[in-house]
């Protein structure tokens, strides 16, 4: 199975809107009804930081509970949540082993700064709160400039494009307008299609052995990222990647 679709939510700081954007991803997502990231099965995993220890809960009663934002989580369509907590400079295995755990899945939100930076997602959100203070955090000043979306609150002073972190797509959220969610949710569609041939060539460097790749493997890279098989014979072609025991003519 190839390595799950990865959708990272940060934010400038706690109260950010991070919870209430992963909630809707999950919700939209998880229906089956979208385009490029139209994968019905997710999971998430919610990072909070802490002073002392290091810790993977995966107790579902107690992640279930509904004043915490796993619970939040589970109830907008994830099929399974990790919460992760510890101090930033502790978590990289842990957020390596909750992603392992998860991978079975067709994707994963990733909910929290830190974690963002270990999980190499394919898309990077970032939420600038109320109080438009984007470098409130030092982790928030590292991911906003790796950021493919950055959401500010609807009614917040206009962008500048000049800004030098902000070579991002801008959306204005407003989480009371199903507007501006399906902006943000066609925003997000379209990076995951711009990302679609680097993750075609990370699939066919994985499974290909020696230079080359059964067409059994290279159809079911074209079916797990929803694309025709032309892509991936054409990735395969620049890579030099031979296709062999080709069935039907589909490369």
């Amino acid at each position: 199975m190839g390595r799950p679709l990865i959708i990272g939510v940060g934010g400038s700081h706690s109260g950010a809107g991070k919870t209430t954007i992963a909630s809707m991803l999950l919700s939209a997502l998880s229906s089956g009804s979208r385009g490029p990231g139209a994968h019905c099965r997710w999971g998430a995993i919610k990072y909070t930081k802490t002073a002392l220890y290091t810790s993977l809960v995966d107790d579902r009663t107690l992640l279930v509970r509904e004043d915490k934002d796993t619970g939040k989580l589970l109830k907008a369509g994830a099929e399974e949540v990790l919460w992760i907590q510890g101090p930033p400079e502790g978590i990289k295995e842990t957020v390596s082993m909750a992603i392992d755990r998860l991978s079975h899945l067709d994707g994963i939100i990733v909910e929290g700064n830190s974690a963002i930076e270990f999980s190499n997602p394919d898309v990077v959100i970032f939420t600038v709160g109320v109080s438009g203070d984007e470098t409130k955090k030092a982790s928030a000043l590292r991911l906003i400039k790796h950021a493919d979306i950055i959401v500010f609150p609807r009614g917040s002073m206009p962008h500048d494009p000049d800004k030098d972190v902000y070579s991002a797509r801008v959306v204005y959220f407003d989480p009371e307008d199903r507007k501006t969610g399906k902006e943000l949710l066609a925003c997000m569609d379209a990076v995951i299609e711009e990302h679609i041939p680097d993750r075609i060539k990370h699939l066919l460097k994985v499974k290909a052995v020696d230079g080359r790749i059964s067409c059994t493997a290279a159809r079911k890279i074209a079916e797990e990222l929803k694309v025709p098989s032309g892509e991936v014979g054409k990735a395969a072609n620049e890579m030099k990647i031979k296709i062999r025991n080709c069935e039907l003519g589909c490369f």
